[in-house]
């Protein structure tokens, strides 16, 4: 046994007790228990481990409670991006991923790394330790081990590299493809990705025989999450290809969307989940515990931003707004709420006050100091698209121009309103359980959508754009159509709004934005840093693990 922490120069060690608890965080040399590897239900036994590595809390060096894979990607993917307003600073590593101030010691940056190439080790186990053909049932085992190998390096590739377009030949992770773990250094993106891309064709290839609900990977979970690795490296009409064997996406939403998340396993719509029973309830340490504080079991500290309520709220009877549960104080006053600029560190709190009329119109008073809502029409009316209209407001505050909501008033904590969500809550009537969704039939009708805008295929991206916005209880009025553009002037910014209203909290809108290139804007009321990061910034990737880089002696990511 070694007695020093050993990464990838060393990742080996025998996954036993998967459905149980901790592992030795010094892993052995050698993978033992041989007899795993001599027969089918050998395999089964190490791919169902790979799952329940996803969800286990595991003890990694002095860190436990909380710490395990789904939750802390989960959130390391949404929350550097502007769909969630963290409402305080808490000791928990999510506000570092919030606030762009990682570094490389922090446990979720270790933890996922660390499991992330456990399951790939695992995953290489299967595919090095049993033989193709024997029968259909030991193909989908190892078809699984191939998905499971291609999900670690995608994910970790996100959010370890740079986006894929902005440069193949930059560095990206160590890439593993056999359990010889004797050299480590960090591939291209380029080659992370290729590999994925094969992986995944190899996994649909071998999975026909499902073997069960969506917590278990299956052919279609595999070209569905190949279709997105397509659209991250602009092969556009590769995803069209790709989702064309998969059947028709818009056959699979699930009609019952309001309770959709909480029977994700068994939906129809979702392709693969991180399957969690009543068992594996977490409490404060789930993921839905940050968004909802429900009867005070969960914390309930981060809520939707203001920008994406108000782009859902153009549509007061988007369904969508079901999972966004605003904390109500019990009197029907509304007020105005508007981020203040403020000395103190780099974030906005949320001024709030009563709304007030008079013959020239709304405003608050603050401080006995009267301040106009001023009440702004955006986007122009005209008589081909009046549903291209809608109502921003603002407040002159400060010297500067705030932008403005009002609404009834509500519960707040730090002066930020309490809007809790709850895609992470509610399966078998717990408001702290669910299985997280990583891949979905909604998100491969986006996929689609996406590549059709960016092919010029502009008729077929709002087809399937209005498939999900029917879905959401959009009435006809608000379909697009080259006719109807409802004040956006391109396809692919209507695709990328429904993608950010369809998929918020779930992972995606970091990526969206960063790889089409695009600019971050986090001037929102909330404890992040109120500016706009650039999407050739460096601090978009996170830094390689210290128990990663000083010991194996890969290079560490620029500005960490």
């Amino acid at each position: 046994m070694k007695t020093k922490v050993l990464y990838l120069t060393a990742v080996v060690a025998m996954m036993l007790g998967f459905s149980g608890c901790n592992l030795d965080y010094f892993p052995s040399d050698e993978l033992n228990g041989s007899a795993l590897l001599a027969d089918e239900s050998g395999a089964e036994y190490i791919i169902d481990g790979c799952y329940a590595m996803l969800k286990n809390e595991y003890e990694y060096i002095e860190y436990s409670s909380s710490n395990y894979y789904a939750r802390h990607y989960t959130q390391m993917a949404e929350f550097p991006a502007d769909n969630t307003c963290l409402s305080g600073r808490t000791s928990d590593p999510l506000y570092q991923a919030t606030c762009y101030k990682m570094t490389d010691h922090l446990k979720n940056v270790e933890l996922l790394w660390w499991i992330g190439y456990k399951v790939i080790y695992s995953a290489n186990s299967v595919i090095e330790g049993f033989k193709e053909g024997t029968s259909v049932e030991s193909d989908q085992l190892i078809g699984e081990a191939y998905f499971m190998r291609a999900l670690m390096h995608f994910q970790m590739s996100t959010l370890y590299s740079k986006p894929y377009v902005l440069g193949r030949d930059n560095p990206g992770i160590v890439l593993r493809t056999s359990t010889n773990t004797e050299e480590t250094k960090r591939a291209t993106v380029g080659q992370v990705y290729d590999q994925v891309v094969s992986d995944l064709q190899k996994a649909a290839e071998l999975m026909q025989k499902p073997r069960g609900n969506a917590g278990y990977a299956s052919k279609n979970a595999a070209l569905g999450l190949l279709s997105r690795v397509y659209l991250y490296m602009e092969e556009n009409q590769k995803v069209l290809d790709v989702i064309s064997e998969m059947g028709d996406p818009v056959s699979y939403l699930d009609s019952d969307y309001p309770n959709y998340f909480a029977k994700a396993l068994s939906s129809k719509e979702t392709l693969f989940a991180v399957a969690h029973t009543a068992l594996e309830t977490r409490a404060k340490g789930s993921i839905g515990s940050m968004y909802n504080g429900a009867d005070g079991v969960g914390w309930g500290e981060v809520y939707c931003s203001d920008p994406l309520l108000n782009l859902y709220e153009r549509y007061p009877d988007d369904k969508r707004l079901t999972y966004i549960i605003p904390q109500y104080s019990g009197n029907d006053n509304y007020v105005v709420c508007f981020p203040i600029p403020s000395d103190a560190d780099d974030f906005r709190s949320d001024m709030t006050a009563g709304v007030k009329t008079d013959s020239e119109g709304k405003y608050c008073e603050i401080e006995e100091t009267k301040y106009r809502i001023v009440e702004e029409k955006v986007n122009g009316m005209n008589q081909a698209d009046p549903m291209g209209e809608y109502t921003q407001y603002y407040v002159n505050y400060g010297g500067e121009k705030c932008s403005a909501r009002i609404i009834k008033s509500m519960l707040s904590r730090n002066t930020f309103p309490m809007y809790y969500v709850t895609k992470f809550s509610g399966q078998d009537g717990d408001p702290m359980l669910s299985s997280p969704v990583f891949l979905r039939w909604g998100e491969v009708l986006l996929n689609r959508a996406e590549a059709e805008a960016k092919l010029g295929q502009d008729a077929k991206a709002f087809e399937d754009v209005n498939a999900i916005r029917k879905r959401a209880g959009i009435p006809e009025e608000g379909m697009f159509s080259a006719a109807k553009m409802h004040g956006y002037t391109n396809a692919l910014d209507v695709v990328l709004d429904e993608r950010r209203m369809e998929l918020a909290f779930e992972g995606h809108r970091m990526f969206d934005v960063y790889r089409n290139r695009r600019d971050m804007d986090r001037r929102f009321a909330g404890v992040q840093p109120w500016e706009v990061v650039k999407y050739t910034d460096d601090k978009i990737q996170y830094p390689i693990p210290f128990n990663e880089h000083s010991v194996s002696g890969i290079s560490q990511n620029p500005g960490y």
